[in-house]
């Protein structure tokens, strides 16, 4: 599949006989793909890294799902497409996976304008994420939400140093209720470098 895309058209979808039909590979497929795209970051948050190829996957899945056609595609496109990277940047989707419902509520009611906090650092370098817009992740009571949508934006400079050999990339929260970081691995800092156009 060419790396250059940057957006999901009408064209790109498989007619739903055909990938019901292919599913269970495609689903291994997309597994295996994003396997390198998983970033754990302390006891709770795991950043996935989101591409064309998982946003893809991603909406023939609820229109598998959610059998919704047409109308449902145009929708699905206007969620998912602004979580493909533009090739300046890096997306993810974090969450905060906590499985005890008691717990996880005490942790987000505290973690309140985390998604203002998250950042990534390039030979030590600092990018602060910017969360996608349109999608509130806070609430007036200072509760996050579970799931943040976030854009690292670099510039050229900052993407030759991603690409290069030898570079040290970390990710990291620095939020008084959840700070930590934590270093890319070879074939994170791989498959990342892929994003870039």
């Amino acid at each position: 599949m060419p790396r250059e895309k940057r957006e999901i058209l009408k064209e790109d979808i498989i007619p739903i006989d055909v990938y019901t039909k292919n599913r269970k590979e495609l689903r291994k497929n997309i597994v295996n793909f994003k396997k390198d795209r998983r970033i754990a970051l302390g006891p709770y948050a795991t950043f996935y890294f989101e591409s064309y190829e998982t946003m893809l996957a991603q909406v023939q899945e609820m229109l598998y799902i959610e059998k919704g056609g047409d109308e449902q595609l145009k929708d699905e496109l206007v969620a998912y497409n602004p979580l493909i990277p533009n090739g300046k940047e890096l997306t993810a989707t974090l969450m905060f996976e906590i499985d005890n419902p008691v717990s996880r509520a005490a942790f987000l009611s505290k973690a309140g304008g985390i998604e203002e906090k998250v950042f990534i650092k390039i030979d030590g370098q600092s990018i602060k994420a910017i969360p996608e817009e349109d999608v509130d992740r806070t609430s007036a009571e200072g509760k996050a939400s579970s799931v943040q949508f976030i854009h690292f934006k670099l510039n050229d400079e900052q993407i030759e140093k991603f690409k290069s050999d030898g570079v040290e990339v970390e990710i990291g929260i620095d939020h008084k209720e959840y700070s930590h970081t934590t270093k890319l691995s070879l074939a994170n800092l791989s498959s990342l470098a892929a994003d870039f156009s």
